[in-house]
């Protein structure tokens, strides 16, 4: 992988790592299109340059993120789920080699997003608190992220308007959420591969941080503007069709794989 395709790489994490899009269905498409071989430094670049993308929330919103232990609380019971996804391991690693299954779950979530807003209509002044309870219930709906293409994002902030928070505050925690999460996979992905990152692959994974953090900072205000204003239903669109293109190439007989 050189330099170029690296940082093209962490571009696409930047934007679609906060956007209800699926970052993972991008990646595919993108690993694809520039032809970067599949080897294990690919795969724990792709991963590791999430941090990048979690340190962008933290400069973001450190006032709120460095509040209080009741804050920190709420977020570790959001992600008590995630255990659930250790013992699904294999049916997990399974459908992370099927490019179908990316492609129907970014159609499926399209088709989702285009009534969301309809469904869960929350003013966005709303003083709708999060408590434990609420937490919890966003954290198993993070759960359904483990499937390729459904989008962490769209999952958590989905699960958090239908416990009556704003489209905002769904954001917003789901940023959050996304720390943790996010953090405990690059470090988890860091420790098995560490022997791999060496002279020029460590200069592209601190490019790689780099740019997904410039790049995810400018992504999340313009998706908190956006998405007060107008809701989900463009991305609903978005999926829609990155889904669609994904089928018509494996349909015409372009070979897709999963890096």
């Amino acid at each position: 992988m050189s330099l170029l395709q690296a940082i093209l790489l962490a571009i696409v994490e930047g934007i679609t790592e906060f956007l209800p899009i699926s970052s993972t269905g991008h990646m595919i498409l993108a690993q694809n299109i520039m032809g970067i071989p599949s080897d294990d430094f690919v795969k724990a670049f792709t991963v590791n340059i999430q941090f990048g993308a979690i340190l962008s929330v933290i400069v973001l919103y450190w006032k709120r993120f460095f509040q209080s232990w009741d804050f920190y609380f709420k977020l570790a019971v959001a992600c008590l789920p995630l255990i659930i996804a250790y013992f699904l391991e294999k049916q997990v690693d399974e459908m992370l080699g099927s490019v179908l299954i990316v492609a129907v779950s970014l159609l499926a979530g399209g088709i989702l997003l285009l009534f969301v807003d309809q469904w869960f209509d929350r003013p966005e002044n709303d003083k709708t608190k999060m408590t434990f309870k609420k937490a919890l219930i966003i954290g198993f709906f993070q759960i359904i992220s483990i499937i390729p293409g459904v989008s962490r994002s769209a999952a958590t902030i989905v699960g958090g308007m239908t416990q009556k928070l704003s489209r905002t505050k769904a954001a917003e925690f789901s940023f959050f959420l996304a720390v943790p999460t996010m953090f405990a996979a690059s470090v988890l992905k860091l420790v098995q591969n560490y022997k791999l990152i060496k002279g020029d692959h460590l200069e592209l994974l601190l490019v790689g941080n780099l740019v997904s953090f410039i790049v995810a900072m400018i992504a999340i205000k313009a998706f908190i503007a956006y998405l007060t204003k107008h809701g989900f239903r463009i991305f609903g669109y978005y999926r829609i069709i990155v889904g669609l293109l994904i089928i018509l190439l494996m349909v015409f007989g372009k070979s897709i794989t999963i890096h």
